[in-house]
């Protein structure tokens, strides 16, 4: 008897629609499902290429004239914060962080619409509502992570709030920091920063390399302070490769990959999926 080996990942491309990122563009995205006893060898290979995690889905950009979407992490051992991020450090201290199973809770449901509403109001995920949530924090075939943050009631020596709190990916090589949100009303504390300074510090303390922060897009407000967390590597033309002067890179620039469909697909180094070949029977 002869058993079937496993199916290669099968790869679809998203319709075309408005881009988040930049105005009057249009986005499509290359994607494959996530799933089953290879989702974590899938996901830690195809990280490594660019693409992201969405629940149980793999994406990466895949524009047919825009190549402005450059997948970003920081190499943990040679970051040196800033004296601004050193700031943010310090105004921080005083939070407590905990780190849990990917569990959706009310408080943080709260906290995350009250983040929408004030800073993402016209975004994709405006209107997501408790369920979608409790999905985009639940539905995950891999090893990830909850991390929360939270800061101590004046006047109640054991009673805290939720200031912040980060949906994080553990890879072979690093952390991928799937979304993260806080407090508005903390903008001032530089929330947002504290939690990239705070990964960086458990990839080092865990031993691993990198920090995936996702898509920096030259020419995007809302992905600017990622070029910020220096030295950043930026994943183009199929390898990863010092960004640089953030300055040198236009959303204008020519697109780096316009191969049609079929020719990034098979661009893509896919991992050993198939294990050990079993015994055969007569």
């Amino acid at each position: 008897m002869r058993h079937t080996l496993p199916i290669a990942p099968q790869f679809y491309v998203t319709a075309p629609q408005p881009c988040p990122y930049l105005d009057g563009r249009m986005e499509r995205k290359l994607f494959t499902a996530l799933q089953g006893e290879v989702a974590e060898t899938l996901n830690n290979s195809l990280s490594k290429q660019g693409f992201r995690r969405s629940q149980n889905v793999l994406y990466r950009p895949s524009c047919a004239d825009c190549s402005a979407c450059l997948s970003a992490r920081i190499r943990v051992a040679d970051f040196k914060p800033t004296k601004s991020q050193r700031r943010a450090l310090a105004k921080n201290r005083h939070l407590r962080r905990s780190a849990k199973a990917p569990w959706a809770t009310e408080a943080q449901y709260d906290l995350f619409r009250d983040y929408l509403d004030t800073r993402h109001s016209d975004g994709g995920m405006a209107d997501m509502d408790v369920f979608e949530f409790a999905a985009m924090i639940e539905e995950t075939p891999i090893r990830s992570r909850v991390v929360e943050y939270h800061a101590p009631l004046e006047g109640f020596e054991r009673r805290t709030e939720l200031a912040a709190t980060c949906l994080t990916d553990v890879l072979d090589d690093g952390l991928s920091m799937v979304y993260s949100f806080y407090a508005p009303d903390r903008v001032k504390d530089s929330l947002g920063t504290y939690v990239i300074l705070d990964h960086i510090e458990i990839a080092r303390e865990a031993g691993l390399p990198y920090v995936y922060l996702g898509y920096w897009v030259p020419g995007s407000k809302k992905m600017g302070y990622k070029a910020k967390f220096s030295p950043l590597e930026i994943y183009v033309g199929g390898a990863w490769r010092d960004m640089g002067d953030p300055a040198q890179y236009s959303p204008d620039m020519p697109p780096f990959e316009a191969d049609p469909i079929a020719e990034q697909v098979a661009k893509i180094d896919l991992p050993d999926l198939a294990g050990p070949r079993p015994l055969e029977r007569d």
